[in-house]
């Protein structure tokens, strides 16, 4: 598994030429530091101004605000669900799950029409805001809710804390797994999102994403696998700090 992005490494500290005669290489070459510092400074584009690091602040912003908002977004309405008296809630579940069925690319030209008639067309908020409903983290979290002793609910009602209180002090120091393991998801697939961005980014390349400009940017060979190295690296880096929390998320282990 390992093996093809060990390869892209290795190549990418090559000189494009011994890459087009030679093809992959599995050795360090001597061109890494000149690949990697131009490929995050060098300005590139058809405008000339945007970069590799511009890029990655753009797919962080995306990323943190994708996972951030789905995290929050699954909290609120699992513990609405679960926890208040709403008439039709099961039917509302089941809705909210359904929209797993309709993921971003079935609905993309309706949800470009909205964030082009709202104006949001080149922004963040076009970027992270029609992609943060969460019906996976609505249903995760909600299974979990349903698994908390009714003898907890209780027990904060008798103390008299309301239900502000009670999901900020009790459920959520009990959800901190679930909510990293969550995180580390959603991380992984906003910084991934390519269509969505694609479509967003109309009129310039300022909002340009890591992923979204290696076909773009990536116009030498090394170049391109430098880029692709660079887009690699915060989503393994989240899931490798994040492992742990993400098993116990995953199998339910909240103790």
């Amino acid at each position: 598994m390992l093996l093809p992005v060990i390869a892209v490494l290795l190549t990418s500290t090559h000189q494009n030429s011994a890459i087009s005669s030679d093809g992959l290489h599995l050795s360090w070459g001597p061109e890494f530091a000149s690949v990697y510092g131009r490929v995050l400074t060098e300005k590139a584009g058809f405008s000339q101004t945007i970069t590799a690091g511009g890029m990655a602040l753009n797919s962080t912003v995306m990323a943190l605000g994708f996972s951030l908002g789905k995290c929050l977004l699954s909290v609120l309405s699992a513990y609405a669900l679960v926890y208040f008296r709403l008439r039709f809630a099961s039917f509302l579940f089941w809705l909210i799950f359904a929209s797993l069925l309709l993921p971003i690319e079935t609905r993309i030209l309706p949800s470009f029409q909205v964030v082009h008639t709202l104006g949001l067309l080149n922004s963040y908020t076009g970027l992270v805001l029609p992609l943060l409903a969460a019906a996976m983290g609505t249903f995760f979290f909600r299974q979990f809710f349903k698994s908390v002793p009714d003898e907890l609910v209780e027990a904060a009602r008798i103390d008299g804390a309301g239900p502000l209180r009670f999901l900020v002090d009790i459920l959520l120091p009990v959800s901190v797994p679930m909510v990293l393991a969550l995180f580390a998801v959603t991380f992984v697939l906003g910084w991934n999102q390519y269509l969505w961005p694609l479509m967003v980014s109309t009129t310039g390349e300022g909002y340009f994403t890591l992923v979204r400009g290696i076909e773009r940017f990536g116009t030498a060979t090394n170049y391109g696998m430098a880029l692709a190295v660079l887009a690699m690296l915060p989503p393994a880096l989240v899931v490798l700090l994040l492992q742990k929390w993400l098993v116990k998320g995953l199998v339910g282990e909240h103790k």
